[in-house]
């Protein structure tokens, strides 16, 4: 657990006060959930986490010390229908069984960004959404105050609970990347600066598989938005500025594209991006940017975007634009062997993922694909297939369906059942000068427990080649 402050510690071991806010009930006990359980005790809050499955000895270890009350492997209903309020944790979804039962008690439910946005002072934010290239933008724009000398703090989805931060160690400025599940439950949470990269089909599961349901999700980033904030998104995205047409707005539009030019905002054309806000405008050569690929010019442009907003000096922004390295396990150059390079995209757990990865690819590429598919249309990366892709590689307990979507366009197409046999086959299959990209399209669930488990296990093999 990071170093904590003697405040926090006091607030959160002192039994006076406690309870003065009621019963806040959190249901989950992951990252989101125990961050949230943290804060509520620290608020003054009588805390009890339920999780019907089982919860990490870290976190138990954290809730424990904080003497916050819990239980795992199943729910006390009795307990939770008794609380003021109730924190979701993003994974739960409302076909959920005791959701159900929630919903029709009509106790408040809210998401753990709304507890921290109720806690977090006067305090800045910045939130990135949309279906693709969330973690990659909201980690440039992390990386751009970083280089600018600013107080930030990374949260939210990328994985550091936003408030488990704002209990531990607040920040005058907080970058967070928020997805649509974190979106359900939010009622006042407002970001001072709200991006928007793109909306495709994805986790339509979670939402009635109605894709007007996950778009209308996604804009929940601007549902409080005000005449003081900004509106960052991509205008070249057609189901964004068609929602927009029938949305009724009261913030400050900042539309960025590859198509025209907007009088604010920022566009690429040719060769060159250029910045514009107010009367100050900014070109930069494209060529400078160390994220490569159509979809990373669009996430730098929107991140360059933000930390004009910010009033960051664009030299500053350029600087940290010139030499940020790409996430783990997203399109994360692992090592080249024998002339070969091997690049670890693992998470890529949807169609449009892939496709933007393999827009980004240069040389032939061997395609290592497949997992735990969630209703996945191939037929929208198979220009993309035909054109790129020499042989695929199937990684999944079920790879009927990457047959039945490309035998006859890519030959040959390998089963496997291991991440070390994937690599292996997928080293034989490639010459030198080729690339072996693992973009899988799929959840990791089938066979690993994450993404980041699939990655890690794909690089173990390749460095054991």
């Amino acid at each position: 657990m990071p170093e904590q402050n003697e405040t926090y510690q006091n607030l959160i071991i002192s039994p006076e006060g406690g309870g003065r806010r009621g019963l806040l009930v959190i249901l989950g006990g992951g990252e989101s959930g125990v961050g949230a359980a943290l804060l509520g005790k620290q608020q003054g809050y009588d805390v009890f986490l339920s999780d019907a499955g089982f919860i990490n000895e870290k976190y138990k270890a954290e809730l424990s010390e904080y003497h916050i009350e819990f239980e795992e492997g199943g729910h006390t209903a009795d307990k939770i229908f008794t609380a003021n309020e109730i924190v979701k944790s993003p994974g739960i979804p409302e076909k959920n069984e005791m959701m159900k039962a929630i919903r029709a008690k009509q106790i408040p439910v809210i998401s753990e960004i709304e507890l921290a946005y109720r806690f977090k002072g006067d305090a800045k934010i910045v939130a990135v959404t949309g279906s693709n290239g969330k973690s990659t933008t909201t980690s440039l724009i992390y990386h751009i105050c970083q280089t600018a000398g600013l107080d930030c703090a990374l949260v939210g989805n990328i994985g550091y609970s936003f408030a488990k931060q704002v209990a531990e160690q607040p920040k005058p400025l907080y970058v967070a990347e928020i997805s649509s599940f974190q979106l359900d439950d939010i009622k006042d949470f407002r970001a001072d600066v709200s991006l928007l990269l793109n909306i495709t089909e994805d986790h339509l599961d979670r939402y009635d598989y109605k894709f007007e349901n996950y778009i209308n999700s996604k804009f929940r980033i601007i549902l409080n938005a005000t005449a003081n904030d900004y509106f960052i998104y991509n205008a070249d995205d057609e189901v964004i500025t068609t929602k927009l047409q029938q949305t009724t707005l009261h913030t400050n539009l900042l539309p960025f594209s590859m198509k025209y030019e907007p009088a604010n905002g920022g566009y690429i054309k040719g060769k060159n991006m250029t910045l514009r806000l107010n009367e100050e405008r900014t070109s930069w050569s494209i060529y400078d940017f160390a994220l490569k690929g159509k979809h990373n010019q669009y996430n730098t442009m929107a991140a360059c975007i933000a930390g004009l907003v910010m009033g960051i000096r664009k030299e500053k922004i350029r600087d940290a634009v010139t030499d940020f390295q790409s996430l783990e396990h997203r399109m994360e150059k692992v090592a080249t062997v024998r002339g070969i390079e091997f690049i670890n995209d693992s998470k890529a757990t949807n169609v449009n993922s892939t496709w933007y990865a393999l827009e980004s690819m240069e040389k032939p590429v061997v395609l290592i694909l497949g997992g735990l598919d969630k209703g996945n249309d191939y037929s929208l990366i198979e220009e993309l297939v035909k054109e790129k892709v020499k042989a695929i590689v199937s990684l999944g307990v079920d790879n009927s369906k990457i047959h039945k979507a490309f035998d006859g366009i890519v030959s040959p197409i390998i089963d496997t059942t291991s991440a070390k046999d994937a690599v292996n086959n997928a080293f034989h299959l490639a010459a030198k000068g080729d690339v072996v990209l693992l973009s899988p399209a799929c959840a990791s669930f089938d066979m690993f427990k994450n993404y980041e488990d699939r990655g890690k296990q794909f690089k173990e093999a390749v460095k054991n080649l």
